[in-house]
This record gives C-alpha cells, sequence and structure tokens, in this order.
C-alpha cells in the first residue's frame, strides 16, 4: 500500500502530525509512505524513520511569482510537473492533514482511490472537502490537535489517538558542533539549563520581554538556573534585550540549524515559550515545557506530554500572564 501524508506547514503544525507518521508504520509496516510538505519545514522529516519519502513543495515561492510578469505561466509548469511527480507515484491512499484549498489540491492531485481529511466543519477553508472522498469528524474527546490529526486514520482502521509517539532522529554532527558551544560556555552536565524562547511567528503570541527579563532573573537567583536564550530570524534583538535587562547574564545560543536547535533543547531542563514551532519542538523531544497561550487555545494547541503544562491568558493577550505565575509552573516542572 502507497500513502501520502499531505501536512504542509508550519514547523509546529508538522511536529503535531508526526504521531501519524508513526502509527501508519506501526499498523502497516510494508506500506510505503510519502509526506508531502513544505520546503521550509523539509529538515524536520527529512531524516524521519518512518517515512520513504519526503516531498517538499513551496507554494510560499508560487504566491509571490504569481504577481509577477510572466510568474503566473511559471507557477502553472511547476504545478504540471509537480502533479505529473505524484501521480506516478500511484498512491492508493492520501490523508490530508491540512484542511485547506491548497492541501486539498495537493490531495486530489495523487489520484489517490481513498482520500480521507477532515469533515466539512473541521476545515480551515470548506472547499477542502471536495477533494475528499472520506470525510472524518473528530470525536469530541479528541480536544488536542494531535489527537484530531490521529483520528483521520479511523477509515485505515487504525486507532493510535491514545498513545501518540514522536521519533525524532538526532544528527550527530549538530550534537557534536553543541556539544562544544556548551563546553565553551561553561556549561556542566549538572546545571539545570532552561531556554526562554521569546520569538513567535505573530506579534501576539510573544510574551513581552519584561516578563521574560522578570522571570529569567527569578530562575537565575532563586532556582540558580542557567537561563538560555534560543532565538530565530529576526529574533536576536529580543533575546538581547532580555539579557540586557538581567543582572545575572543569560546565555545567548548561537544562531542555529534545526538540526542543531533540536540537539540544544534536548540538553535543556525545562522550555518556556509562546505558541511557536520550537516549543513544540522542544515537547517532541521529551523536554518538559511551560506553553503561554493567549489568542490562541492551549488546549487544542499547546505542547503534547506529561510532562508539558500551558497558562491561558484570561483576556486573551500574553502580557496577562504573569511572571510569578509562570516562575510557579516552572519550578513545578522543573523539581
Amino acid at each position: 500500500m502507497r500513502i501520502a501524508i499531505v501536512k504542509l506547514s508550519s514547523l509546529g503544525d508538522v511536529l503535531h502530525a508526526l504521531p501519524v507518521a508513526h502509527a501508519l508504520r506501526r499498523h502497516f509496516p510494508q506500506a510505503h509512505l510519502t509526506w508531502i510538505v513544505e520546503a521550509r519545514e523539509y529538515a524536520i522529516l527529512k531524516d524521519q524513520p518512518d517515512l520513504d519519502a519526503v516531498v517538499p513543495v513551496d507554494t510560499r515561492l508560487w504566491r509571490r511569482l504569481i504577481w509577477r510578469p510572466a510568474g503566473a505561466r511559471e507557477v502553472v509548469l511547476k504545478l504540471s510537473r509537480l502533479r505529473q511527480r505524484i501521480r506516478q507515484a500511484r498512491f492508493d491512499v492520501a490523508i490530508d492533514l491540512q484542511g485547506l484549498i491548497k492541501s486539498g489540491l495537493l490531495t486530489a492531485y495523487t489520484g489517490a482511490p481513498m482520500r480521507i481529511g477532515f469533515a466539512l466543519s473541521h476545515c480551515w477553508e470548506p472547499l477542502n472537502a471536495l477533494c475528499t472522498t472520506h470525510r472524518v469528524t473528530p470525536p469530541r474527546h479528541a480536544v488536542h490537535v494531535v489527537e484530531q490529526y490521529l483520528s483521520l486514520l479511523e477509515p485505515l482502521g487504525v486507532n493510535a489517538a491514545s498513545s501518540p509517539v514522536w521519533e525524532l532522529p538526532s544528527d550527530l554532527e549538530a550534537e557534536r558542533r553543541i556539544d562544544e558551544f556548551l563546553v565553551e560556555q561553561g556549561v556542566k552536565p549538572r546545571d539545570r539549563l532552561v531556554a526562554l524562547n521569546p520569538g513567535a511567528g505573530r506579534p501576539t503570541k510573544r510574551w513581552p520581554v519584561d516578563h521574560f527579563a522578570r522571570l529569567a532573573e527569578r530562575l537565575a537567583v532563586e532556582v540558580g538556573a542557567r537561563v538560555l536564550l534560543p532565538w530565530g530570524p529576526d529574533e536576536e534583538g529580543l533575546a538581547r534585550a532580555i539579557s540586557a535587562q538581567m543582572t545575572s547574564p543569560p546565555l545567548m545560543a548561537p544562531q542555529t540549524t534545526l538540526p542543531e536547535l533540536s540537539a540544544l533543547l534536548r540538553r535543556c531542563a525545562l522550555m518556556v515559550a509562546g505558541d511557536t514551532g520550537p516549543l513544540h519542538l522542544a515537547a517532541a523531544l521529551g523536554t518538559p515545557c511551560v506553553g503561554l497561550y493567549g489568542p490562541t487555545r492551549a488546549e487544542r494547541n499547546g505542547p503534547y506530554g506529561a510532562r508539558c503544562k500551558s497558562l491561558q491568558s484570561p483576556n486573551r493577550t500574553l502580557a496577562a500572564i504573569l511572571p510569578d505565575e509562570v516562575f510557579r509552573v516552572a519550578v513545578e516542572l522543573l523539581e
């Protein structure tokens, strides 16, 4: 059996969907599993042991090209080549975990006789339902998005919602580089390294810098933690603003690739962040996490796992979550 998984983006959503691949591999060990994903998220899947192939697409590039002179023609040619490549795989089953028009079209491109997706009420874009043959309404108890993704396996006779599993292989070269960085910074194996990630994809998902600085100071002074400030593209200024307010100098993370970030988060005793990809990466790696949620629902999108906790803003703004409350939860997890 040849199965296509369609989950394009973003990093956190792809990480939430990884247990689907593991469940399929466990129940259909001889199946050929292919994942269709955005080029930017390709790195998290390229070495996945549960997958036989990963097909990157770049819909972000297509959207930019479509408005340029002759760009529409180039997009049509790219789509034609992609459709031909996908059709040649001769998929038996395609599973659309995204619920968007673009993911629905890619699911339809597979030509699979069995195309599974969300029921109309659970599609982000209702036209997506026109591209699937089997439409699933997640059960009421499937509140978290991880459980909702796994519920789409029901038409295949797979019930894995109660025991999601993440498989994230390590990169030996990335592990070596992070080891060297930590040694250079004087971090010892017994040190409790606590990562505070100030960035997020949208400003409304970012906890205030002043709040992060107050939390970091308490963790360093009262708990004796080594505070680590990781940052992504265009986020270094946020990390440095936190550092500038602290009397106990934190550890500024270097610029990292995704494998290096994974290696760094594996060494942390705790991660504190808003609803962002690195938070969900830490949770998938088994690192205890505190998720800070304002505009998005923690019960649906929070870091998943027994050693993870989420705090939901009472008024949908992250500033309403106070540093003292986060400190209390952080200490509970550290202990």
